[in-house]
């Protein structure tokens, strides 16, 4: 039986196994999804080691960069983005890619508008690097938003009602919100948002965060997550199938 299988922690809140388990027994597929929570990326090694038949894995939060410098080769695109959120197992070795990028592409062309001509991005994580990379693929000017700015960065208080007024797309790639912390929410001037903002959050699990329901209190257009990790997870079987 063929193994395939998620890396990150924490995964509590995962959709993976239950979208691929539910796969399988539909289509009658003699594989098995199983979830790998590693508390540090060292741990990685001892996975492969003890699940030999492992033919694929989808890495999550928060070794999507972190897992690079541990596989043999990239494909072009997860190189460009500096991140990876699937592996494929070939007789070179271990192949990293990113189909996220297929999944945010795909879910924010059905709601973006002409309008939202400027972005926020909220994190600085392996996330939020597949937004940027479709934001560009898009013709979208961004910053991005961190605790810890950069140069060229916002840091969250300096985000004022001039600047949310400027950037009418928001995107939280950052877990604040996620289960079981739902009454948690990125630090940003929600008074500000109109109806000509649309608020993005890469989480699905609660199905509207709070910071979704703070951007409808204000008539904002609002997406969170679950479509885009459906498109994510098709690209990630078609990857290990290729």
């Amino acid at each position: 039986m063929k193994l395939y299988g998620l890396i990150g922690y924490p995964l509590e809140h995962s959709f993976s196994e239950k979208f691929f388990s539910e796969k399988f027994s539909v289509e009658k597929i003699d594989a098995k999804y199983q979830l790998f929570p590693i508390k540090n990326i060292e741990l990685f090694s001892e996975i492969l080691e003890n699940n030999p038949t492992l033919c694929g894995l989808n890495v999550t939060i928060p070794y999507k960069e972190k897992i690079i410098p541990l596989l043999d080769e990239l494909d072009e695109t997860a190189k460009e983005i500096g991140a990876v959120n699937v592996i494929e197992f070939t007789s070179q070795g271990l192949k990293g890619y990113n189909s996220d990028i297929v999944g945010f592409e795909n879910s924010l062309r059905k709601v973006v508008k002409p309008t939202h001509k400027k972005a926020l991005i909220l994190g600085t994580g392996g996330a939020s690097k597949g937004v940027a990379f479709v934001l560009r693929k898009m013709g979208i000017d961004y910053k991005f938003v961190s605790r810890t700015p950069k140069k060229e960065q916002f840091s969250y208080s300096e985000l004022s009602a001039e600047i949310i007024k400027e950037y009418t797309l928001i995107v939280n790639t950052t877990p604040i919100g996620t289960y079981p912390n739902v009454n948690e929410c990125p630090e940003i001037p929600y008074d500000s948002v109109t109806e000509n903002h649309l608020l993005y959050d890469l989480i699905y699990n609660p199905e509207k965060t709070l910071f979704l329901q703070k951007g409808e209190m204000r008539d904002a257009t609002i997406k969170n997550g679950l479509e885009m990790l459906h498109g994510q997870a098709v690209a990630a079987w078609e990857i290990w199938n290729q």
